[in-house]
C-alpha cells in the first residue's frame, strides 16, 4: 500500500498539473471561442423562435391582436373618460366663476328696491330715472322719477374733474399710484399697477374717458390738503351749483353713498360742459399712455362717442350694482343742445338704447314742429 502522505502529495501534484493545463486551454482555446459561441447560441435561439412562430396557426395571432387592440381601446376610452372628466371639471370651474360674478352683478339696485322701475313713460325707457332738457331754454322734454336720490357710480368723476379743473393744478405734475388708490370698496381691478407714474393730465383723461378708478382716487389723494379736503371741495361745489340732493364721500363713485338726483346731475353736466378740458377729455374715443416701459391703450366707455349719428359735447358713464347702469350726456339733436340723464338702467346696453330712443323722439318732435309751422305759414 502507498502511504497516505505520499498519496496526498501525488494528488496535489496532479491537481497542480491539471490546473496548469486548464489555464492553458482556457487562454488558448476557450477564451477566443467564447464570442463565437455566444453568437451561435443567439442565432439558434432566433431560429427556434421563428420556427415556433411559424408553427403557430394564423388564428392564434388574432387573440393577441384583439387583446392588443382591446388594450388600446381601453386606454383610449380611459383617456377619453379622463379627458372628459377633466373637461367637465374645467367647465364646472368656468361655470362657477361667472355664476359667482353674475350673482354679485344681479343684486337689485336701490331704484329697483324702491320700486322705481314700475313707473311707466311714453318712450318705455329701461332706466328707472330719466331727465331730458333743452340746455339753452331749460325746457323739460322728458322726465321720469327725476327727483329720486340714488347712487350715481362713476358719474361722480364729473365732479372730480370739475374740482381738479377749478383748482388750476399743474397738468404736467407726475403722480405715483400707491396702495391707497387700490379699490377696497368693490375689489375692482386696474391696469395701473401700484408704483405707476403718470401726469395729472393723463390721470384726468383716464378718469373721464375710461372711468379709471385708481386715476380718480389718485387725483383726490394728491389734492392740496389730501382726500378729506378734496371731498369737502366736491360737496362745496355741489352746494354752490344748487345741487341740494347731492352728497359725495369719495372721488371714484365706487361707494354707494355718493348719491344724487337726475335734476342735480343735469345741473352738473351743464357746469362741466362750460369747461373745455372736460369736454375734450370726456369725449375722447381713446388714448395711449406710457407707464414705465409699457404703453397702455385706453378707450372710451361710451360707444356712442364713436358713432357718426351722434354729436356729443360731454359724457360720462357709470355702474355699480347699487346704482345700475348710468349715463349722462350733452349732445346736439335736431339742432338743439340737449342734456340727457339716465340712472338705474336695467341692462348693460339699455342706457344706450334709451339714449337712442330719446334722440329719435326729439328728431320726430322737431320734424312735426317744422311741418306744423310750414302748414301754418301756408
Amino acid at each position: 500500500m502507498i502511504p497516505v502522505a505520499k498519496f496526498t502529495m501525488s494528488l496535489a501534484k496532479e491537481s497542480i498539473a491539471l490546473n496548469s493545463l486548464n489555464r492553458l486551454l482556457s487562454c488558448r482555446v476557450f477564451n477566443p471561442c467564447l464570442p463565437l459561441c455566444f453568437l451561435a447560441l443567439m442565432t439558434l435561439s432566433s431560429h427556434a423562435a421563428d420556427n415556433e412562430t411559424a408553427r403557430k396557426p394564423a388564428a392564434s395571432k388574432k387573440p393577441a391582436l384583439a387583446a392588443q387592440n382591446s388594450g388600446k381601446t381601453t386606454a383610449k376610452t380611459t383617456d377619453k373618460a379622463v379627458s372628459k372628466t377633466a373637461n367637465t371639471s374645467k367647465t364646472a370651474q368656468k361655470v362657477r366663476k361667472p355664476s359667482k360674478q353674475m350673482a354679485s352683478d344681479t343684486r337689485p339696485s336701490f331704484g329697483r328696491i324702491a320700486g322705481l322701475h314700475q313707473a311707466g313713460d311714453a318712450l318705455d325707457l329701461r332706466s328707472s330715472v330719466a331727465l331730458v332738457i333743452d340746455q339753452d331754454t331749460h325746457e323739460v322734454l322728458i322726465r321720469k322719477n327725476d327727483h329720486a336720490v340714488l347712487p350715481i357710480a362713476s358719474l361722480t368723476k364729473l365732479m372730480t374733474g370739475l374740482v381738479i379743473s377749478d383748482a388750476n393744478l399743474s397738468d404736467s405734475e407726475m403722480i405715483t399710484i400707491t396702495q391707497e388708490d387700490v379699490d377696497t370698496e368693490k375689489g375692482s381691478t386696474s391696469r395701473l399697477a401700484v408704483g405707476s407714474v403718470l401726469s395729472r393730465g393723463d390721470l384726468m383723461h383716464l378718469a373721464l374717458m375710461s372711468s379709471e378708478n385708481r386715476a380718480a382716487h389718485a387725483l383726490g389723494r394728491t389734492f392740496p390738503g389730501g382726500m378729506s379736503s378734496f371731498v369737502k371741495a366736491m360737496n362745496d361745489r355741489a352746494k354752490g351749483l344748487g345741487m341740494a340732493s347731492t352728497h359725495y364721500v369719495e372721488p371714484t363713485g365706487l361707494s354707494s353713498r355718493n348719491q344724487s338726483s337726475a335734476t342735480d346731475l343735469a345741473v352738473l353736466v351743464g357746469a362741466a360742459y362750460n369747461v373745455p378740458l372736460l369736454r375734450e377729455l370726456s369725449t375722447s374715443p381713446g388714448t395711449e399712455v406710457a407707464v414705465g416701459r409699457r404703453t397702455l391703450q385706453y378707450n372710451t366707455t361710451n360707444r356712442l362717442v364713436k358713432s357718426p349719428n351722434w354729436d356729443i359735447g360731454l359724457q360720462k358713464t357709470g355702474y355699480i350694482s347699487e346704482a345700475g347702469q348710468c349715463l349722462v350726456m350733452q349732445t346736439k339733436v335736431a339742432g338743439r343742445k340737449i342734456i340727457m340723464v339716465f340712472l338705474d338702467s336695467a341692462g348693460k346696453l339699455s342706457r344706450i338704447a334709451d339714449a337712442e330712443r330719446v334722440r329719435r323722439w326729439v328728431e320726430n318732435q322737431n320734424a312735426r314742429s317744422t311741418m306744423a309751422s310750414a302748414n301754418t305759414a301756408s
